[in-house]
């Protein structure tokens, strides 16, 4: 396949150390469904792409948006992975593809999702154009939404110069075998009259790709960006939207300041009574107490409050940012509004990400919850998220997981690469306990 072109840097670095993380889909990953060959296919092209991505993240002032860019072509471009060249078909037998981008701070609309897609050679390649063209008046049409699908998509993907390929690009045998397969296996079903959502003994022997690919990544400016690929979960119903280009279900990425801790200038005194003392400890309430109604008087407390927030200095206050992209049962992801829900309880219960993300896609979290008595006899619920923590200067990669494994490669904090497809660091370390819950990527 043809390597896409290398994004270029023209700035020095910021002060942030810059990391990457990749995934390539997670479900029905184990021993048993994947054989020993194919493991080790993953595995070398997980390092592959990662080694490459990484390079380039390596260049002087290179922003997270290309970089998050440039890893997802290549795991298009990349037959083994669930998007580009190697989507998996809809029930008629087309490949309908879905990709979305979004950044932390920096663009107007921050994300961008396309969808029904079947002539882009690399979707997430016109996600990022509309993202950008979105900052510029008139644009086609580029400045108005946040996502866009089909022909006119197509349209403008072709008249920016994006490449466009016929149909038969995305096909490859392996995937066209297991859409044939499959439905085989819902005709049996049917003919059973069991449903068709039901895991059958081949497909939980075999491992049908369910997900997606993502890369999520911070620039050394703590920019981060998330972006996402898929060709949908095998043997969809035509025109169905999965959670890849929706907003806040597949991907997020958002960042916030919070007000650093600082020490009380004064312990609270005796209440004093005269014009003087109240003056002196800053009582505005009691000194005009008797001169302003009590609603005028509320009204000017919450004026002096928020002048007060105003007048805080950029080094009172703490960033954070986080970015996330998923991969597993699209649906769940949707109905659980997934990547955005997790980011929320990070923000808002004031929990690491490390610990929203195992909250949300760990063993017995809440996308697991989420499928309630059906766990276990239908794909629904299954699934896991990649993401990106920024707190001040530091970093911090994260994953989990709560089905049998999940590709996924990144860059540590002294740049060493690690890849992992099951919870431990190779094919021979013995069985997964996959109940137990755990922190690492």
């Amino acid at each position: 396949m043809s390597e896409p072109p290398i994004p270029q840097a023209t700035k020095s670095n910021g002060p942030i150390k810059p990391r990457i993380i990749i995934h390539g889909g997670a479900g029905n990953i184990t021993k048993t469904s994947i054989p020993r060959d194919r493991y080790n296919e993953y595995h070398t092209s997980l390092l592959r792409i990662l080694s490459q991505a990484s390079f380039v993240l390596s260049y002087p002032g290179i922003s997270a948006l290309d970089v998050a860019t440039y890893a997802v072509t290549l795991l298009e471009n990349d037959p083994l992975y669930n998007s580009g060249h190697g989507a998996v078909f809809t029930r008629a037998g087309h490949n309908e593809l879905e990709a979305s981008i979004m950044v932390s701070d920096g663009y107007r609309k921050r994300g961008v999702g396309v969808m029904m897609l079947q002539h882009i050679k690399n979707p997430i390649r016109l996600a990022r154009e509309l993202l950008m063209r979105g900052e510029e008046d008139g644009g086609d049409g580029s400045q108005d939404h946040c996502q866009y699908s089909g022909k006119y998509a197509e349209w403008l993907a072709a008249k920016w110069g994006l490449e466009i390929v016929d149909e038969e690009y995305f096909f490859t045998q392996r995937k066209w075998d297991e859409h044939k397969r499959g439905l085989a296996e819902d005709k049996s079903k049917e003919e059973q009259g069991l449903s068709v959502n039901e895991v059958s003994e081949w497909e939980k022997e075999t491992y049908v790709p369910l997900g997606t690919c993502g890369a999520v990544v911070v620039d050394s400016f703590g920019t981060i960006c998330v972006a996402t690929s898929t060709g949908g979960l095998t043997n969809k119903v035509p025109g169905r939207i999965g959670d890849t280009p929706t907003l806040g279900a597949g991907f997020w990425a958002e960042e916030w300041f919070e007000a650093a801790k600082r020490e009380m200038l004064y312990q609270p005194s005796p209440a004093v009574n005269s014009p003087l003392d109240s003056l002196s400890r800053g009582d505005l309430r009691s000194l005009m107490g008797d001169c302003l109604p009590s609603s005028s008087l509320q009204e000017f407390s919450r004026s002096a409050a928020e002048s007060e927030r105003n007048t805080e200095k950029p080094s009172d206050k703490i960033r954070h940012a986080v970015g996330l992209s998923g991969s597993g049962n699209g649906d769940s992801f949707l109905r659980m509004c997934a990547a955005r829900t997790t980011a929320a309880n990070s923000r808002f219960s004031r929990t690491s990400l490390s610990r929203a993300t195992t909250w949300m896609t760990g063993p017995g979290g809440e996308l697991q919850k989420s499928a309630g008595e059906r766990w276990g006899t239908v794909h629904e619920g299954t699934g896991g998220i990649i993401g990106v923590e920024v707190v001040g200067s530091r970093v911090d990669v994260v994953c989990d997981y709560n089905c049998g494994g999940m590709f996924r490669a990144w860059t540590e904090e002294d740049g060493s690469k690690q890849c992992l497809i099951f919870r431990k660091d190779s094919w021979d370390s013995g069985p997964e306990d996959w109940n137990r819950v755990h922190r690492n990527v």
